[in-house]
């Protein structure tokens, strides 16, 4: 894999080393990495359990009820998360955003949010602070998490017909609650509130224009539809090629149906392509994570529930940061061993799709361990 992977033993001796002083990776804000990617997004997963058992993610065959998640005292606690934010925010991160799994499955999860609310950033600004949901819990959470300090939303929302989203949650679950749910994250002021669909041909491509265009009618510019290539991630979804529907056809559906002009990317590392609606009605955005390959770009790096770090989405080993947490090292050496990690990573698996095969005994990580 395209990750460089450092054993635990050898980031604790570059943490602690004489030859390499503390000072030599202490954080300095502008952090990067071989390619010269700074760190500037911590995706921290809070839980590795989900309610729906979406096929591209935790297929029901796979994640039934034989399936041993991480138990409690082996997830992150939530001063122990904020620990490790506050040392990623003084290597020049800005933007945190919990993942699962769900995350709102996590209980008391306000008081975490409160927690990574009240850290800074290099320059003394509050990080963006965001959510990636599933919808099932937010009609209920999202005004305590807003008040807690959530800075935005952001839903997955597969289908718009009531069968087709039951079917691909497999769960049963009503679409309409999740529809509840953007209303009350709307309400609450979490703005814009971002919509995720990721498309699989010949199971939900049908659902691009209806549900469009109930995006469209019904909110405007207060939701942001995004559309997301169907992605080779983990080993268990039984990904194939042939089911995914390139972004640039998708966006020829689109402009045929609604007219769509270009937009400017928000920021130099935004994964989605911008498209606005020609009558003003809002704005779209693409994820052509298989045929147009971002890696060139990517400043996220990932914090799985148990404390390991990933600087890659396709990874297929981690960095342990909660031995460190948990076994006494100072908060310049947790800075230095995920300064070290960064600076020697080389990751562009997307780019080199098919090129590269994990080492024998070895699995890709699944989704669900450490978010989109």
């Amino acid at each position: 894999m395209g990750e460089s992977f450092i054993p635990l033993a050898d980031l604790r001796a570059r943490a602690t080393s004489p030859v390499v002083p503390l000072d030599a990776t202490a954080p300095t804000g502008h952090l990067a990495d071989r390619l010269g990617r700074p760190l500037r997004d911590l995706r921290i997963s809070v839980t590795d359990r989900c309610n729906f058992r979406c096929g591209y993610c935790m297929p029901s065959e796979v994640f039934d009820r034989r399936y041993r998640f991480l138990p409690h005292d082996a997830l992150l606690s939530f001063e122990e998360i904020t620990r490790v934010a506050s040392v990623f925010l003084a290597h020049g991160v800005r933007k945190l955003r919990l993942t699962g799994g769900e995350p709102l499955l996590r209980k008391q999860l306000p008081s975490l949010v409160e927690q990574l609310a009240a850290l800074r950033t290099v320059d003394g600004t509050p990080p963006e602070l965001t959510l990636t949901t599933n919808g099932s819990l937010l009609a209920r959470l999202a005004r305590p998490l807003r008040e807690a300090g959530l800075t935005r939303v952001t839903v997955s929302l597969d289908a718009l017909d009531d069968t087709v989203f039951r079917r691909m949650n497999d769960v049963d679950f009503p679409v309409a609650d999740v529809l509840r749910g953007v209303d009350a994250a709307l309400a609450a002021g979490l703005v814009p509130v971002k919509l995720n669909m990721v498309v699989r041909r010949g199971m939900n491509d049908h659902e691009i224009l209806p549900l469009a265009r109930h995006v469209r009618d019904t909110w405007g510019p207060a939701v942001r539809l995004r559309f997301i290539e169907y992605m080779d991630v983990g080993t268990s979804n039984g990904w194939r090629l042939d089911e995914v529907l390139p972004s640039e056809q998708l966006r020829e559906r689109l402009d045929a149906a609604f007219g769509l002009e270009p937009l400017l990317p928000a920021s130099p590392d935004e994964t989605a392509e911008r498209w606005r609606w020609r009558d003003g009605r809002g704005e779209i955005g693409l994820i052509s994570s298989v045929t147009k390959a971002f890696c060139g770009d990517c400043s996220r790096a990932r914090l799985s529930t148990e404390g390991k770090l990933f600087t890659c989405l396709f990874a297929t080993r981690g960095h342990d940061l909660r031995s460190l947490l948990r076994g006494g090292a100072s908060d310049a050496q947790i800075a230095a061993a995920v300064g070290g990690v960064w600076s020697a990573r080389a990751d562009r698996y997307s780019e080199q799709r098919g090129e590269h095969t994990a080492a024998p005994g070895e699995r890709r990580i699944e989704m669900h361990y450490i978010g989109g």
